[in-house]
């Protein structure tokens, strides 16, 4: 008799469905200090597998992509081909380090911080993100089939410049 079996193949089976979920995952993330869009379809890194894969062996990101690495406190770019902007957060999403612009073979650290966030070189300066603001994550639109299968989202609720347009 297995007193546990029952419980061991729902805890399996809801692992598994949300392991699906995760692959799925797609967020908005806004800069609630500053009221602009950092990214607009963040692909959520939360595995040990992709964690260790994060960016390697992409081209590059489109503006509006990126990805949040959670635990995470350092990361490199050995291997990649196109340079990236960090930003290190806490675990009330309060940036705590931001590394802009930062090339193929480098390392950045940053103790305090709970997860990492990889974006386009650039997202930091255009968006005039600092230390201490607070960042909010959200459910992105779903993507259309067309920029799904390009791996770029449109949103239509922020201008060129990663600004909100009020009321959108």
């Amino acid at each position: 008799m297995k007193p546990f079996g029952g419980l061991v193949r729902r805890m399996w089976s809801g692992l598994r469905a949300g392991r699906g979920a995760a692959k799925q995952m797609r967020l908005r993330v806004t800069n609630l200090t500053r009221h602009t869009a950092l990214a607009t379809y963040m692909e959520v890194a939360n595995s040990s597998a992709k964690r260790s894969k994060g960016l390697l062996g992409r081209e590059g990101l489109a503006p509006g992509e990126g990805l949040w690495i959670v635990p995470c406190e350092a990361v490199h770019t050995f291997w990649m081909q196109f340079p990236i902007d960090l930003v290190y957060l806490d675990r009330k999403r309060r940036i705590r380090k931001l590394v802009s612009d930062l090339p193929a073979w480098r390392l950045s650290a940053c103790l305090w911080a709970h997860s990492v966030i990889e974006l386009p070189a650039g997202t930091i300066l255009r968006t005039r993100t600092e230390i201490g603001d607070r960042l909010e994550f959200t459910a992105s639109v779903a993507a259309s089939s067309a920029s799904a299968s390009s791996g770029i989202c449109r949103d239509e609720s922020s201008d060129g410049d990663g600004n909100l347009i009020a009321g959108a």
